[in-house]
């Protein structure tokens, strides 16, 4: 009995010592990656977003950009905001429950992302916007251009993330943080220490075959996502992504606005055969722009693509293929991750159209 005693004691010291670490460490990544922008209550939630203006003769209408899984606004702002500030007013924000945005109480799902997102928008008085969004920021957007069509001027997807896909299944973590009380003691004691361990071969394995910037992780404070609060939203839009695609999909058809989606045909991280085509499929009119050996990353490795998307779904005659074949001429010699991150196999039945 009394080695059951000190087995205890032993596993429960064990468990507050990594929670004492978590803390701690939380404490330095909020410490390192502080705010940047602004704060709104929304429906209840402190949102935090980065409003950027444009001159009243701007060339372009308002974008509005959302990012995935994992991510903050910094991931799309560093990359894009730099082509577009003087052409357009920009929005970009932390959804719910990442980066420096509170959760709330009404945001569990993509359609709920997408009213936070209308309500901020109509706090900042934009109207009609332009909706980017990467990959879970995908759905979110497919959401937004369903549900609000009045405020919807067009939509670019990034490597989304928006249809059922064989077997529904998630990284089992995301799946153990959602389940009651043993979740929570998982996000708090262990998701900081292992995931500072395994954050820069995940991030390879997000790019490849493309090749990380220099200074991503920090300068796009990805770290924040290991924070247990956030680490726990982040694992709540995971785990219920497919049991929302599976009711969302079959309405994609109600989408009516311009659409362009970008994927790579190395996605190592979501179904790209099976969500872009998906989308180009279920939208009128989408374009799918296909582009050989690029990875889950358009934002930052196909900027001057995303941006020529933008442009189109605004009304301007842009040739994106053209503009895919050069980027894949930048890319075409990138192996970054070779042997380390194994591409996605989708069964053949799964490819046919449906």
């Amino acid at each position: 009995m009394n080695l059951i005693y000190a087995a205890l004691a032993f596993l429960m010291a064990l468990i507050f010592g990594f929670v004492g670490v978590t803390r701690v460490g939380s404490w330095l990544i909020e410490r390192r990656n502080p705010p940047i922008g602004e704060f709104a209550d929304i429906d209840g939630a402190r949102i935090h977003y980065v409003h950027v203006s444009a001159p009243a003769n701007a060339e372009l209408p308002p974008i509005v950009f959302l990012h995935g899984a994992s991510a903050n606004l910094r991931d799309q702002m560093l990359p894009l905001r730099p082509l577009l500030e003087g052409r357009a007013e920009m929005l970009f924000f932390d959804r719910p429950g990442h980066g420096w945005s509170g959760r709330g109480t009404n945001n569990e799902n993509p359609s709920a992302q997408a009213n936070t997102i209308a309500a901020l928008m109509d706090h900042l008085g934009i109207k009609k916007a332009v909706i980017v969004g990467h990959s879970f920021g995908g759905v979110v957007t497919s959401a937004f251009g369903r549900e609000h069509p009045d405020k919807t001027l067009g939509l670019v997807f990034l490597a989304p993330a928006t249809h059922p896909w064989p077997g529904g299944a998630t990284a089992w973590y995301y799946n153990l943080t959602t389940m009651p009380v043993l979740g929570w003691l998982f996000s708090e004691a262990l998701t900081y220490p292992a995931g500072a361990l395994q954050m820069a071969d995940a991030t390879t394995c997000v790019f490849s075959p493309n090749k990380v910037p220099d200074n991503y992780l920090s300068s796009a404070s990805i770290p924040l996502v290991l924070r247990p609060t956030a680490f726990r939203a982040n694992a709540t839009d995971v785990a219920g992504l497919y049991r929302y695609a599976l009711g969302a999909a079959p309405r994609y058809n109600e989408i009516k606005a311009p659409t362009v989606v970008i994927s790579g045909d190395r996605d190592k991280v979501v179904y790209a055969h099976i969500h872009s085509v998906g989308l180009a499929r279920d939208i009128a009119g989408a374009e799918l722009v296909w582009v050989h050996n690029l990875g889950h990353k358009p934002d930052w490795i196909a900027t001057d693509l995303t941006v020529g998307a933008i442009e189109k779904v605004a009304g301007k005659n842009i040739d994106l293929q053209a503009m895919a074949r050069t980027v894949e001429a930048r890319i075409a010699g990138d192996a970054y991750g070779a042997g380390r991150c194994a591409d996605i196999k989708v069964p053949q039945a799964e490819l046919a159209p449906t």
